[in-house]
């Protein structure tokens, strides 16, 4: 018997057709606590959302890719997500812990197991490798002053954020807004 919802034996998939990450609805939101929300609606109102651009550039049963396109200086908050998780950096660098990785490096994210990176100068890409097309999003960034912080560092960033593009020149899916 032939399963009617089974994964393609063969798929392409092109930049210019990846779609908002937000619109796809492959990640579910554990509900934050109430110091994690009050901080995400303070940095979002900084101008968070400004710093960070992900797109969905491939999605069926079992498997999705995403591109992840980080601004210089981007406060990711510490988090996990309920499945593994393989990054691969497109352009751009990064700091994890106390290693700095660049362009052509990477770094596997076991389920469950809380991270968060930084940004260098240019910003990072990273595609998002994932053996599952359904996972959810755990902030664990439960403390006031990191939300000070972040609000902090997205208010001294957001002006170079303007100016800034995508290291690597790639462009995925239409511009926000549209364009």
């Amino acid at each position: 018997m032939t399963d009617p919802v089974a994964a393609p034996r063969f798929a392409l998939f092109r930049a210019k057709d990846a779609t908002d990450f937000e619109e796809s609805g492959l990640m579910a939101t554990v509900p934050p606590t109430p110091i994690e929300m009050a901080g995400s609606i303070a940095a979002v109102e900084a101008g968070m959302l400004e710093g960070t651009r992900v797109k969905l550039l491939f999605s069926m049963p079992g498997l999705s890719l995403t591109h992840a396109w980080f601004r210089s200086g981007f406060p990711l908050p510490r988090h996990s997500h309920d499945v593994d998780c393989l990054y691969f950096i497109l352009a751009g660098s990064l700091r994890i812990g106390t290693e700095e990785l660049g362009a052509g490096d990477g770094f596997f994210v076991g389920a469950n197991v809380p991270y968060t990176y930084v940004p260098g100068d240019e910003g990072v890409e990273v595609l998002e490798f994932r053996g599952s097309d359904s996972f959810d999003i755990r902030m664990l960034a439960n403390n006031r002053a990191y939300w000070d912080r972040a609000v902090a560092q997205v208010s001294a960033q957001r002006a170079h954020w303007t100016g800034e593009t995508p290291p690597s020149g790639l462009s995925f899916g239409p511009e926000p807004g549209g364009g």
